[in-house]
């Protein structure tokens, strides 16, 4: 576990995705920023009784966005504690299983973009557990010296969380302190401030702005969704070099026309573009099987003939 700032502490989740226990100001109060991938709540409950005491609670879970690797284990966890799962009210509709996130775009490139393919899209369902951010009180839940930001382009609902105090910065997945789009680097922890989730960026020029919007708030300490944790300088130098220079893929399906979403979910999806790796995938399967079936052939023929063969006098 590593400490981002005062009362500040971020879990890494299989070297993949970050949690974050946030201490509200009084003593013995806390509150969980994301809760990772499925079957982390033991992770979780053992890295929060460490912390803290044995048996304790956050008042709440706060979600920043509802993607799978940051909403796979709420459901549990808001069972285990007994609290609410909060979440800004565009996410709603894909968490309580109204509707699904724009389809992911593996064309964009990267390692990530590669494995997304097989990533589920499915998420669970937390309609008995989560409420409404309410958008008429700028601080969160619980988290009175916080500031929530609205910052989509990767979720329609995403949110990222600021204490001016200290500018310390949770940047959900706006951005990544590692290169996200590299799963080696998200595995290795390497530190670089880039773009995150690229082949699940569905309105890029949004999350573009997005990015500007953090990088104006010149953080001392950044926490992301992936990636490890940057301090001092390089926090808004790197996030301000990516504002100014954001790499905008040169393909991929919403590179040149966004998905439009609403309070009920996704209104407008633009065209796929064509994805030659199935394919390619399934000529290579189709090669391997005829290569496969022609060894067992010629095989099974020298096999007779051996049997044939008269021994030699």
């Amino acid at each position: 576990m590593n400490q981002v700032a005062a009362g500040v502490h971020q879990l890494s989740i299989k070297r993949f995705v970050n949690v974050y226990f946030v201490e509200t100001g009084t003593p013995g109060e806390w509150v969980l920023i994301d809760t990772g991938l499925p079957g982390s709540e033991k992770e979780i409950i053992a890295a929060a009784d460490k912390l803290f005491y044995p048996g304790t609670h956050p008042e709440a879970i706060i979600l920043t966005h509802g993607h799978l690797d940051h909403v796979g284990s709420a459901k549990a966890l808001a069972a285990h504690w007994h609290v609410p799962v909060v979440a800004h009210p565009l996410e709603l509709p894909f968490l309580t299983a109204k509707a699904l996130y724009p389809p992911r775009d593996p064309t964009v490139g990267g390692s990530l973009a590669f494995v997304s393919r097989f990533f589920p899209t499915q998420l669970p369902n937390l309609t008995s557990v989560v409420e409404a951010l309410p958008l008429d009180d700028e601080h969160p839940p619980h988290l009175a010296q916080w500031r929530w930001l609205h910052v989509p382009g990767h979720a329609p609902g995403q949110i990222a969380l600021f204490r001016l105090a200290d500018r310390t910065l949770i940047g959900a997945d706006a951005f990544a302190t590692t290169k996200h789009d590299s799963v080696p680097s998200i595995l290795l922890g390497i530190p670089k401030i880039s773009r995150a989730g690229t082949p699940f960026n569905y309105d890029w020029q949004a999350a573009k702005r997005s990015v500007e919007l953090l990088a104006d708030l010149e953080p001392a300490a950044i926490g992301c969704g992936h990636g490890p944790v940057i301090k001092g300088p390089e926090a808004a130098a790197g996030l301000r070099h990516l504002a100014d220079n954001y790499p905008i893929p040169a393909h991929g399906r919403y590179i040149h026309e966004p998905a439009i979403t609403d309070g009920s979910g996704v209104e407008h999806l633009p065209p796929p573009v064509a994805d030659n790796l199935p394919k390619q995938a399934a000529a290579i399967g189709v090669g391997l099987l005829l290569a496969g079936a022609g060894w067992l052939l010629v095989g099974g023929r020298r096999k007779r003939k051996v049997r044939k063969a008269k021994p030699v006098a």
